[in-house]
């Protein structure tokens, strides 16, 4: 339970003076729900107001703040609604025009009065000679001078939500905060020379303006978040508070599943050895590694927390089924869930597969399938009858009982969260686990996604996979990259286009999915290829063989998918069934080209696609787009994927196209894509329950968390169960930060 001392943080943010019912929402959607959240929305920048110069000796393109009398007001005229309303003021030194656009004058008449000093603020810049400013931002009497910031925080908006209202709130918040016990060790502090946690978010929230010095130009009005934010020594002592904490929590979770009675799953190796023998390829050495560690892990009594780690294509899943056939062995279950309907269905035809040749059954257990094919799965579970199982979230239900589950495979477990884990091992004794990603981690993002386990990676492809011929090709190209595919189908091939949005926005120049299945499906269906080819077309080009350049004209329409289409489409808005109806005509052939949002980013396998087609790929990180190629060249044929970006790309969209023109290696694309991006997007933990870092910005903080990786050691093996004074402070802090889940398993306190 929490601590009675978070409680006025973890308020509705809501029951903040000022968040009625119409802007709560809005609020939630920005920060979060509780008044923490508003703490952990810091500022992005500040501008600096404190320069208040006279103004015949001012910088121009600067931020000032002047005290000035009002000398005249000059509206517009009838008959030209659309010049600027303008006010005329001076400090006694030189005068100033400030001028509004479409604001009514008896507004600004009692805004601007004649008879008193008034303060603006405001950038001020040079028009015809003379001085100008446009809608200051700040307009107070001269007795009220204090209300403007002397150095402004800036702060990621939103709708509806104004700087000046998310100031005043973020002031309100920070009022609720109580003085909390120090988790830190006084000598780090002094090292550091950091301030309490409560010290660090009152600065952060008022940054001030000597912070200027460091700054190259001094004229520069904003102050970048690189200098008030993320190398502060502010910033850095709650960056640390929060990679300690999820650190900490690691730590005690793997302690935990480590500690709380492992046993011994040696199996019989009569099974493994059937599936071995059966294989129709030879495992990678890389494989044959993983499989040892692993096995030796499920013989020994302690419980296994074992992360597989391999490139798209690398063969995880025949390494997985030989640990559940080990467990299956020994008499025990074994589970493997996997984070959606289209991945496990998947999963399972592809066990099936295998499991041929050994002569043992394996359940499919996914949402809330018909009665009578669920209850077999379940009865069988129940009973034992049923050794090995491959599902969904369903799996996590309370009415999937298990006779006797040994090990829980999690396939993609960046997109569950640590409690879900959990869940799946506290449905049997001891329960060994082993958790599967095709996503490539850097080191750093191991050690906070996956912290709590042992890691075993798959470097090599299997046998047989042939490179991927990455190209790209600019959008202006796009007739002739839709005639290509004509030329591939025509060929027997199946092609994937990927789109990055479900639906046009107004506000958007993104091709969408929606649309853009329209139009393959219209000018790959609509008539014989001959008469469509444009007249004085583009000559052979680099892209020709893939594109098809070289491929006679077709004598006679492309071959028709079912119901007449050749086109599929697939997003993340279908419903499941929905879904399962147009991969299902994907897997089988019918649709040559399925159109797709990135659902079909992860597992995904059919190896008669040969082409991806990744539309405005400037708009994806290079960990994506490394995901998204890996769906082809997963069977005999060559393969090719093909990067359609709209010119010009930005600097860093073309550093991203250019890597992963140049190398396959998935770990190296990780890397550059973690320092360019940022792991909130490598990852995809805005969708996921992985933990996603309000402070902490590892590409600038692996430091620190080096640091709260050894320190989460080091004090759980001094207070295991975290019941000194500082160990309570610790608990305190795993609440602050939201990583609960740890905290019942620390036993005493």
């Amino acid at each position: 339970m929490r601590p009675q001392i978070l409680f006025p943080l973890f308020a509705p943010i809501t029951s903040l003076k000022g968040i009625g019912p119409r802007l709560g929402p809005l609020y939630k959607r920005l920060c979060g729900e509780h008044i923490v959240n508003l703490l952990w929305h810091l500022p992005v920048g500040a501008i600096d107001r404190s320069y208040s110069p006279e103004l015949k000796y001012a910088d121009k393109d600067r931020v000032v703040t002047l005290a000035l009398d009002i000398v005249e007001h000059a509206p517009p005229p009838a008959r030209k609604p659309n010049l600027p309303y303008r006010i005329v003021g001076t400090d006694g030194t030189d005068q100033v025009i400030i001028n509004y656009f479409n604001v009514k004058g008896d507004y600004l008449g009692k805004l601007y009065p004649t008879d008193r000093k008034t303060v603006v603020s405001g950038l001020l810049e040079r028009f015809r000679g003379g001085w100008s400013m446009s809608h200051p931002d700040f307009v107070v009497p001269l007795e009220r001078r204090d209300e403007i910031p002397r150095c402004e925080p800036v702060y990621a908006l939103t709708e509806c939500i104004s700087g000046k209202m998310l100031r005043k709130v973020a002031q309100l918040a920070l009022d609720k905060a109580p003085d909390l016990p120090e988790w830190h060790d006084p000598s780090l502090l002094a090292r550091e020379k950091w301030p309490t946690w409560k010290e660090a978010l009152r600065k952060l929230h008022n940054p001030t303006a000597d912070v200027r010095t460091q700054m190259s130009d001094v004229r520069e009005p904003f102050l970048s978040s690189d200098i008030c934010n993320l190398t502060s020594g502010e910033r850095k002592r709650l960056a640390y508070d929060e990679l300690l904490a999820d650190q900490l929590s690691l730590a005690v979770i793997r302690r935990h599943h480590r500690a709380s009675g492992g046993r011994a799953l040696p199996g019989t190796g009569e099974w493994v050895a059937k599936l071995k023998q059966s294989l129709p390829f030879k495992l990678t050495q890389g494989q044959e590694t993983a499989i040892a560690e692993i096995s030796a892990d499920i013989k020994a009594p302690k419980r296994m927390l074992r992360l597989l780690q391999g490139d798209v294509g690398s063969g995880k899943t025949i390494v997985a089924l030989m640990a559940m056939l080990q467990a299956a062995e020994s008499g025990a279950q074994a589970a493997l869930m996997a984070p959606t309907e289209i991945l496990a269905k998947q999963h399972y035809a592809r066990l099936c597969q295998f499991l041929k040749s050994v002569g043992i059954e394996i359940g499919l257990l996914v949402g809330k399938g018909r009665g009578g094919e669920r209850q077999p799965v379940l009865d069988g579970l129940a009973s034992g009858t049923l050794k090995l199982v491959v599902g969904t979230h369903a799996l996590l239900q309370e009415e999937v009982k298990f006779h006797d589950l040994g090990l829980a495979v999690v396939d993609e477990q960046h997109r569950f969260g640590v409690n879900q884990r959990l869940q799946l091992s506290d449905k049997g004794r001891g329960v060994d686990i082993l958790v599967m990603t095709a996503t490539p981690i850097p080191r750093t993002l191991t050690l906070t996604a996956y912290g709590d386990m042992d890691v075993s990676r798959l470097p090599e492809k299997p046998t047989g996979r042939q490179p991927i011929d990455t190209r790209l090709i600019n959008m202006e190209r796009l007739e002739e990259v839709i005639e290509g595919v004509r030329r591939q189908i025509a060929k027997g091939a199946q092609i994937y286009w990927v789109c990055p949005l479900v639906a046009e926005l107004e506000t958007s120049d993104l091709a969408a999915a929606t649309e853009r299945a329209a139009l393959l499906a219209k000018k790959l269906n609509s008539s014989p290829l001959e008469g469509e080819v444009r007249r004085g077309g583009p000559q052979q080009s680099p892209n020709s063989e893939i594109l098809g350049q070289a491929s006679p004209p077709l004598p006679q329409p492309l071959p028709q998918g079912e119901g007449g289409s050749l086109v599929g489409l697939i997003h993340g808005r279908m419903s499941s069934e929905e879904k399962d109806h147009v991969m299902a005509g994907f897997v089988g052939g019918t649709i040559k080209v399925l159109v797709a949002t990135t659902v079909i980013e992860v597992g995904v396998d059919v190896p008669n696609a040969t082409l991806m087609i990744v539309e405005h790929a400037e708009r994806f990180g290079l960990a994506q787009l490394h995901q998204l190629r890996g769906r082809v060249g997963r069977g005999a044929d060559k393969s090719s994927c093909l990067l359609l970006y709209q010119h010009p790309a930005g600097e860093m969209a073309k550093a991203r196209l250019k890597m992963l023109r140049e190398t396959e290696d998935g770990f190296r694309i990780a890397e550059e894509d973690l320092r360019l991006r940022g792991p909130g997007e490598l990852l995809g933990l805005r969708q996921s329950g992985a933990p996603e870092f309000r402070i902490a910005n590892l590409a600038l903080h692996r430091d620190l968390l080096d640091m709260a990786h050894d320190d989460a050691k080091l004090i759980l093996n001094r207070d295991p169960e975290l019941t000194s004074e500082r160990g309570k402070a610790l608990r305190i802090l795993l609440y602050l930060f939201e990583r609960d889940a740890a905290v019942p398993l620390l036993g005493a306190g």
